[in-house]
């Protein structure tokens, strides 16, 4: 797009404009001013008439971020750029991809904008629900009364805002912010007019007040005190809500006495809600609001558009089709918000271990007795200091408040804990027909690791909004996430994985999600957290080294082609090294029967064969698993970059599993796909394949489960972090530069053999199956709505991130549902072509150079022209998705199983 001088002009004026509205001058303007003329001249399919005001009210707003001198609130911003959430950080991904690269400090700051944001829509719509049902919409009592249920609602929502704030330090826990919500709810109950209500809250309150009105008649001076008191005793409300909700009605009650209440009497609305204290209460939060400078939670109560959501058309995910049955009505089933979803999958947990118990069960304590040392006291005395230490901690980050919640948590994870303990110990017995495990059951960090891996199930299962409220975030960690439970119980990140497995494959009642959340910190070890400089990997690789020399590494290559074995469990790790050495051939010795001669024919065997010390498991099943999760990230990077190019592609791995075999220093305190970025330029420069690091970090975000923190953040030495050009030019080059070379030589080395792909040892009956022959068609089983009643069950429930739903040879409704299906198609391909003849391709990152050594621009190639750009960018992707459905349709006719990857 060129922009004229009068547009430019006008653009100068919009841009004055906004920076006078939002109060930004000096350092800021001048880099908002930056950020715009890169904005500007940068190519577009939006309508200049937008693009002016949006994207220049983004800038601003980054710039402003950056350099810590936000003067304004992001409602503010919103109402001067005329943007809503999901508007703006659409806008703001796409400066990151296509224009500038977008710092860790500014998405840090977006990411908790939005985070915070999708918890309170969630927690409004399910506030408005609920008040619909509360309150009276309109009656003749209604219309004679003096008041408006308006009043109470406003009351209760901003009421709700200010505890919260005052409550929680951490703002995104979903759970306890819907328990602080419903005490405020049941308070302003409790205060609203009978006339105002609907059953069977109406019938509660008249019961309330005439129960105080006989008993304070006398003293009426009195009346108010004893009318709070009454009111907070009677928990019918608070028992209605929470079955309403799906709440524990005992974490409700504690949190309600213990913090709510408090905080209602300081802010003086115990006893009766008036015009003057609700616009105090208003002014309150207000003052919170500008101190946070984040956007007005009290914009919700009037529907502005500034923050309401995308519209979703909700038919679509209330109604689930069913089979025609002349003999079954059309069950509608409710819509799975996110909140009922949330609940839903910690009342699943709940009645999990509802039949568990915190304390050793009679079988684990026979376990126990069995040991040559009795474990049960240090058990014990560590349960009871790690749940203190959790505590602590959890109040620390919530909130002191929040402490007693913590310790119910921490319940919940003493029963998993003991729970799986018994279940690990039943299999072991089974598969060893032995019953003494006292050197497993005395190993201090195999019941923390248990323990912490029951910690994470439970902690991840009450944070499970934070993958169900997402407007486009790709991370929903929160301060509680992982990797979390190590920092504080202290735990080595290699211990911790070597429970991971053995933990699923012993708890049946594992929910898909949380599977997938544990294989995620599996992965999340393996990548980066194992590598840190304390971590024992290290020194197991040192001696691994030692005992086998040079020529045997922890995992030879020759084993990459062979299925990867699933049958070690916790005890195997834990217990490592139990691999046998290599059996020696048979030695014969012919001696007397004497003391001496049995003494001197045992000297003769260790003299001829000295024996040999076993090798870790645990660290070759890592680095099984290490190889086959680098080979799939490398395979996924390889199939948007070079599709197709198979040969080049195992020469890249070949570079990359010798460097984490010989080279293994380079992971530390680094991450596993920095090494393989800089194999994959290594190998494409000596092959003189045009492939820039830029495109590699920009199609690298594309691949699931990435930060920028990985190509921008690398270590390079003695604390220094840097760019990861920077850290391939100084650090890995320097390296392996030999070694790069001799792949352009004649006779390059042998190249290392695939790894063998196996499918998730994980299995789950209702996992979607594929149509033969179909092209990414897969069916589901039909999905019911998750009943408490009905017990724990898999939740393949329907959830708001479910767009369309089609149902095959079922009844599904008028066509126009598909018609909207093509439309869909039709636009996405309208507006690829559009791209294709009005401008250019995303850029790749601007930020990023090279170092003068190895600069990437000054190799003596020509840099391809825009358009030209754009269009190898399509072609890579066209070609790309052509061959996978030529593989899979060549898979398909000869009945080759389709591997799995993550």
């Amino acid at each position: 797009m060129e922009w004229g001088v009068e547009s430019a002009y006008t653009a100068d004026v919009e841009f004055d404009n906004l920076c006078q509205k939002l109060g930004v001058c000096g350092n800021v303007k001048d880099e908002a001013l930056k950020l715009w003329d890169s904005v500007s001249q940068a190519p577009t399919t939006i309508p200049e008439s937008e693009i002016r005001s949006k994207f220049c009210g983004v800038c601003i707003f980054v710039a402003a971020t950056e350099l810590d001198a936000r003067t304004f609130t992001f409602s503010d911003f919103q109402k001067c750029v005329d943007v809503s959430v999901s508007l703006f950080n659409d806008l703001l991904t796409m400066m990151d991809m296509t224009i500038i690269t977008i710092s860790t400090k500014v998405n840090n700051v977006v990411t908790r904008l939005l985070k915070k944001y999708d918890l309170l829509l969630a927690l409004y719509n399910n506030f408005k629900r609920t008040s619909e049902k509360i309150f009276m919409d309109s009656s003749l009592e209604q219309m004679r009364s003096e008041q408006d249920a308006s009043l109470f609602i406003r009351g209760t929502w901003i009421t709700f805002l200010l505890v919260k704030g005052k409550v929680l330090q951490m703002e995104d826990d979903l759970v306890i912010s819907l328990q602080l919500l419903i005490c405020v709810l049941e308070h302003f109950i409790k205060l609203t007019p009978p006339v105002l209500l609907n059953e069977p809250y109406k019938t509660v309150v008249i019961e309330l007040t005439t129960s105080v009105s006989h008993r304070t008649s006398r003293r009426s001076q009195n009346r108010n005190a004893r009318i709070s008191k009454a009111t907070e005793t009677d928990t019918r409300v608070l028992e209605t809500l929470c079955k309403e909700n799906e709440c524990n009605l005992e974490e409700v009650i504690n949190i309600n006495s213990t913090s709510v209440l408090p905080i209602l009497d300081s802010l003086g609305i115990l006893t009766s809600l008036e015009d003057s204290k609700g616009e105090d209460l208003s002014k309150q939060y207000e003052e919170l609001y500008l101190k946070t400078k984040d956007f007005d939670a009290r914009l919700f109560l009037d529907n502005d558009k500034t923050v309401l959501p995308v519209k979703m058309e909700w038919s679509e995910l209330e109604r689930t089709p069913r089979k025609s049955n002349s003999q079954e009505k059309n069950v509608l089933i409710p819509p799975q918000t996110p909140v009922r979803a949330a609940m839903d999958v910690i009342q699943q947990l709940k009645m999990t271990l509802h039949s568990a118990s915190d304390r050793p069960s009679e079988a684990l304590i026979s376990y126990f007795n069995n040991c040559t040392v009795n474990p049960t006291e240090d058990i014990i005395k560590r349960v009871e200091y790690l749940g203190n230490v959790f505590k602590e901690k959890f109040a620390e980050a919530l909130g002191m408040e929040c402490a007693e919640i913590g310790y119910q948590r921490f319940n919940l994870a003493k029963r998993l804990y003991f729970r799986v303990m018994e279940s690990m110990l039943k299999s072991e017995e089974k598969r060893l027909s032995v019953q003494n495990f006292s050197k497993l059951l005395n190993i201090d960090t195999f019941h923390t690791s248990l323990l912490g891996c029951s910690v994470e199930v439970v902690m991840a299962t009450y944070g499970s909004s934070g993958s169900i409220l997402q407007t486009g975030t790709t991370h929903a960690e929160t301060n509680l996430s992982f990797p979390w439970i190590l920092h504080i119980f202290k735990l080595k990140a290699f211990d911790f994985y070597k429970v991971i497995e053995s933990f699923i494959k012993v708890e049946p009642c594992l929910t898909r999600e949380m599977v997938k959340h544990l294989e995620g910190c599996e992965h999340r070890i393996m990548e980066s957290l194992a590598w840190q400089t304390d971590s024992p990997i290290f020194e197991l690789i040192k001696q691994s080294r030692e005992q086998e020399g040079q020529t045997e590494q922890p995992e030879p290559t020759s084993s990459f082609s062979l299925p990867l074995q699933h049958s070690h469990t916790a005890a195997d790790l834990y217990l490592s090294p139990v691999r046998s050495p290599r059996k020696q051939g048979p030695v014969a010795v012919r001696v007397n029967s004497t003391p001496c001669a049995e003494n001197q024919a045992v000297a003769t065997v260790q003299a001829l064969h000295p024996p040999k010390q076993q090798k870790s498991t645990s660290l070759s099943l890592f680095f099984k698993k290490v190889y086959r999760l680098a080979y799939l990230r490398l395979n996924a990077l390889c199939s948007l970059l070079l599709p197709g190019n198979t040969e080049l592609e195992q020469v890249i791995w070949t570079l990359f599993q010798y460097t984490l075999q010989n080279e293994y220093e380079l992971m530390k305190d680094r991450h596993l796909d920095q090494i393989m970025m800089c194999a994959m330029y290594g190998i494409c420069k000596v092959k003189n394949i045009d492939l820039r690091f830029k495109t590699i970090v920009t199609f690298y975000k594309d691949l699931p489960n990435t930060s920028q923190e990985t190509f921008k953040h690398v270590l390079i030495r003695d604390g220094k972090y840097d760019s990861i050009i920077v850290f391939y030019n100084q650090v890995f080059m320097q390296k392996l530069k030999t070694n790069i070379l001799q792949y352009a030589s004649p006779r390059p080395p042998t190249l290392s053999p695939i790894p063998h792909i196996p499918q998730s040892p994980y299995k789950f009956p209702s996992s979607p199956m594929r149509v033969p022959g179909g092209n990414n068609i897969y069916i589901s089983p039909m999905r019911s709505p998750y009943k408490p009643s009905e017990g724990p069950l898999s939740p393949t429930k329907m959830t708001p991130r479910s767009k369309i739903l089609v149902s095959i040879g079922e009844t599904f409704g008028a066509p126009e549902k598909f018609l909207k299906i093509n439309q869909m198609v039709s636009s996405s391909e309208r507006l690829l072509k559009r791209g294709g003849e009005t401008s250019n391709p995303p850029k790749p990152l601007k930020r990023l150079r090279f170092d003068m050594d190895g600069q990437d621009e000054a190799d003596g190639s020509k840099p391809i022209p825009g358009d030209l750009k754009f269009m190898h960018h399509k072609l890579v992707e066209m070609t790309s998705l052509r061959t996978r459905m030529q593989e899979q349709k060549q898979k398909d006719g000869s009945g080759t199983p389709v591997k799995e990857e993550n």
